[in-house]
């Protein structure tokens, strides 16, 4: 079976989807704003996965960047105790966890890290230009390589197209 790498070291401005970028400020807005009054908003900082489509990032054709929560597996339990368990781990492992996504272990020299979780629950958006500009000031990151991304970016997309219904079919038997 051929090898297909996760992962690829890139640095610079430019941006893909699947990449990875560490400690970036996500600002969390108060409750209740009002117009014309100035609030004070809380800076919160995560490590992020760019999840906007990469033609539109290279088209430039956003001024705002999707990205979502990363975590290392290890993190992620602490958050999510019951994710310890090792069925909880096969179903995020086969997708069964539609707010999840899991990302394999990266062992590029320099750039090693245990198994990650995409929080797909947690979605933010960040000005373009703010992004470039933190990727080239990060320097070398990750970026998430195909197949992989477009599986990343698949799994983006049950999430958010889910339907409840109000009455569903009953179960059989």
């Amino acid at each position: 079976m051929k090898d297909y790498p996760w992962y690829e070291i890139v640095e610079g401005r430019e941006l893909y989807q699947g990449d990875i970028l560490t400690s970036c400020p996500l600002i969390l807005p108060p409750p209740a704003i009002e117009a014309g009054i100035k609030v004070d908003v809380d800076v919160i900082e995560y490590d992020v996965i760019v999840m906007s489509q990469s033609c539109d990032l290279i088209q430039n054709k956003l001024e705002l960047v999707l990205v979502c929560p990363i975590w290392g597996l290890s993190e992620f339990e602490v958050k999510n105790p019951s994710s310890k368990d090792s069925k909880m781990k096969e179903s995020l492992r086969r997708g069964s966890l539609p707010g999840y996504h899991l990302l394999n272990k990266c062992e590029l020299d320099g750039f090693e890290k245990e198994y990650s979780v995409v929080d797909f629950r947690s979605v933010f958006s960040v000005s373009f230009n703010f992004l470039e500009t933190l990727a080239e000031q990060r320097g070398k990151r990750l970026r998430l390589l195909p197949p992989y991304r477009e599986h990343l970016s698949q799994a983006f997309a049950r999430f958010f197209m889910r339907v409840g219904l109000p009455v569903d079919i009953p179960p059989f038997g």
